[in-house]
Parts: C-alpha cells; sequence; structure tokens
C-alpha cells in the first residue's frame, strides 16, 4: 500500500483546515497507509478530535532544532534584506530560501519525512508547501505536493497578514518545484503564474437535521483570528437592524483571541441581550439545524466550507462578494460589498424577509456538488498520476 503522508502545523486544534485535513485523512485512508506529521506539542495529542481515532492513521508530532545564535543573526540578516531591498532574482530568492529556513530545520525535516518512507508528501498550507520545496533534491523519488488554504489575495495582497507581495514571487519560483500545487478555487488558479490542480473542500459534516426555516436566527462559524471572519463587521451591521428585526438573533459559534472585541461592541451598540456566543463544538450542526439564514462575512476566504455546511443544511445565506462565494454559490447567494457595513445590514434584511421554502431544496442541491466521496476520488487521481 502506497505511503502517504501530511505535514501539518496543527491537527489537534480548532479551525476549518484542520478539520478538512482530518476529514480528507480518514477518507484516503482507505486506500493508502496515511500519517500525519505535526509540528504540535506531543501534549496536544488528541485522535478523538475530528474522529481522527476511526482509522488507521499514524500520527508523528516533529520539533525543529534549535539553530546557532551567530548563524541566525545572518540569516535574518539576509532576509530582512531581501524582503525589503534586494531585487527579486532566482538567484536572490534562492538565497532566501536558505536564509528563512536554515540548514539545521531544513535537514531534520529532511530527515524526518525519510524515515517514513512516503510515496508523497502534502505540505498543508503555502508556508510548509514551500518548506516542502526546499527539500525537493533531498527528497529524490518522492511526490511532493502543497494545499493552499488561503487565497491568493490573502497570501500576497497589500496589507496582508500572512505572507505579503514582497515574497509572492519566492512563493511561486519555490511552489514551481513542487509536483503539483491544490488550490481551493478557480480565481485562484488564474492568479498563480505556473499550473495549479483545483480540488475543492469537501462538506466536511453529515446534517442531523434541515432547518425549518423559522427560528428568527442569523447563524455565523468560525475562528475569532484577527479581522479574518469579519465578525466585527457582522455585529456592527446587526446593531443597524436589530430594531427593524425585532425578533431576530445573532449567534455566533467559535473561540479565539478577537472574542473580547465582539464583547465591547455588543455592549456598546446595546444588543449583548441579542448576540450569543457559544463556544467551540464537534457539534456544529445542531446550530445549523436551528438557523434561518447564515452569514458569512469574511474580509478573505481560500474556501468557505461553512457555506457549503449552511446551504446543507436548507439555509439561505449572506456573503461577502469573495470570488470564492461566488464560485460556491452562483446566484443563490445574497452578496454584500466586502467590508461594507451599511450593505451587509440591508442584506441581513433582504435574506430576513426571504420565502425560506423556495429556496432551501436549491441550497441543498448545491451543497451536494462537494460530496466527499468524489473529492476523494479527485485526491487520488492526482496522487496516483
Amino acid at each position: 500500500m502506497k505511503r502517504l503522508c501530511f505535514l501539518v502545523d496543527s491537527i489537534f486544534s480548532i479551525g476549518g483546515v484542520q478539520r478538512v485535513t482530518a476529514v480528507m485523512a480518514r477518507q484516503l485512508a482507505d486506500y493508502y497507509d496515511v500519517t500525519i506529521v505535526t509540528l504540535e506539542d506531543e501534549k496536544c495529542h488528541n485522535v478523538a478530535m475530528y474522529g481522527l481515532s476511526d482509522k488507521p492513521i499514524t500520527f508523528r508530532h516533529f520539533k525543529y532544532p534549535d539553530t546557532p545564535w551567530w548563524k541566525m543573526l545572518f540569516c535574518k540578516a539576509y532576509s530582512m534584506l531581501y524582503r525589503k531591498v534586494l531585487p527579486k532574482t532566482r538567484l536572490t530568492a534562492a538565497l532566501y530560501a536558505h536564509s528563512s529556513f536554515p540548514s539545521q530545520k531544513r535537514n531534520a525535516l529532511a530527515a524526518e519525512l525519510r524515515s517514513g518512507g512516503y510515496a508523497c508528501v502534502i505540505g498543508v498550507h503555502a508556508p510548509l508547501a514551500v518548506r516542502l520545496a526546499s527539500l525537493r533534491r533531498q527528497l529524490k523519488g518522492v511526490q511532493l505536493m502543497g494545499w493552499i488554504h488561503n487565497s491568493y489575495e490573502a497570501l500576497f495582497g497589500k496589507g496582508s497578514l500572512y505572507i505579503g507581495p514582497e515574497l509572492r514571487q519566492h512563493y511561486e519560483w519555490q511552489l514551481e518545484k513542487l509536483d503539483a500545487t491544490v488550490v481551493l478555487s478557480k480565481d485562484d488558479a488564474r492568479k498563480y503564474h505556473f499550473p495549479t490542480h483545483i480540488i475543492y473542500n469537501p462538506l466536511t459534516l453529515q446534517p442531523d437535521k434541515r432547518s425549518d426555516g423559522t427560528s428568527r436566527k442569523f447563524l455565523a462559524v468560525g475562528r475569532f483570528s484577527h479581522r479574518h471572519k469579519g465578525f466585527d463587521l457582522l455585529i456592527e451591521a446587526f446593531a443597524k437592524v436589530a430594531k427593524r428585526l425585532p425578533e431576530w438573533t445573532l449567534h455566533i459559534v467559535g473561540e479565539g483571541v478577537e472574542e473580547p472585541l465582539y464583547r465591547e461592541l455588543m455592549a456598546r451598540y446595546g444588543i449583548a441581550d441579542r448576540v450569543i456566543i457559544h463556544p467551540f463544538t464537534n457539534n456544529v450542526q445542531q446550530y445549523y439545524s436551528e438557523a434561518q439564514v447564515y452569514v458569512l462575512s469574511s474580509r478573505w476566504e481560500g474556501f468557505g466550507l461553512v457555506l457549503v455546511e449552511a446551504m446543507a443544511h436548507g439555509l439561505t445565506v449572506v456573503s461577502s462578494d469573495l470570488p470564492t462565494s461566488k464560485e460556491i454559490m452562483g446566484t443563490f447567494g445574497i452578496y454584500f460589498e466586502n467590508g461594507n457595513v451599511e450593505q451587509l445590514a440591508e442584506r441581513l434584511v433582504e435574506a430576513a424577509q426571504c420565502d425560506f421554502n423556495s429556496r432551501a431544496d436549491t441550497a441543498v442541491e448545491i451543497a451536494a456538488r462537494f460530496d466527499v466521496k468524489e473529492i476523494t476520488w479527485q485526491w487520488r487521481q492526482l496522487i496516483d498520476m
């Protein structure tokens, strides 16, 4: 049986990427000998999360060794020069690949991956995919892939919180070294300057029951990371329409560093009794089935998996006008201009007044296009090419 490895920053923590990776690892374990190599500490080990104990998956916790202080100073100096001063050529980019990933760390990761005897290694997220690309010569004969979960604009656009435009060319030159780079949308595939493979994320849960569309509840789900999910925009928009929709409440499911900001906004606008924050749960289906309208207020997304989950429960969906949202939902979605609070508020009212029953079947039909069996087949085709 072919040995397959997912190289991840984390798998035993809350997040959409972790959940999708776990689902695909479980599905592919029916066809391959699957290992997940994670950079998490062993104390985080929790195979019960995301049902990872359901299949014979091997887990390895890898820790980078320390780099000598003098070498780190040199590496940091060159890295700063490359990002701020030097021309972006293949030579300077190749040197940056070494300065940003010193040999001690690079050799240790290569040794870890060689020890597994893997036929294929998939680096999850752009930074790890690039790390994997730098091991091309040390992992001869191994199929190396990158699985990019953020949108091109989120990674390389102006003001990016992840990578930034100054490293765009470096990342693309590195990713070109891989056997395959998987992106999550046609829009992203058009923006990369080398061939990529488009594989959508699958529906990762089975609805307990469809919503009956009578709850008067808006729902949003996601990690409370800085600016990403736009829950601050959503709370402000809901505050603008709360009096127009006196029976409606807003429910947000998730955890993270921005929660104090959300609670401050709720108090400021006097809607603390109308906005309910729920902690992360493995049974998020309960919240979908009890909601009437799903709202994706994200400033960026690689793939809005929550949109598929919401539609699988028959929900009407309001979304920022991200390319990936339009690719997933087409004309079904009710869109607002990304970041426009006034327009979001109007779309909330529009969604609340929709004929739920006339839209529910369409929502479920769209969600069915992202069946996990079809997505698994696409991954198998790529791995076995």
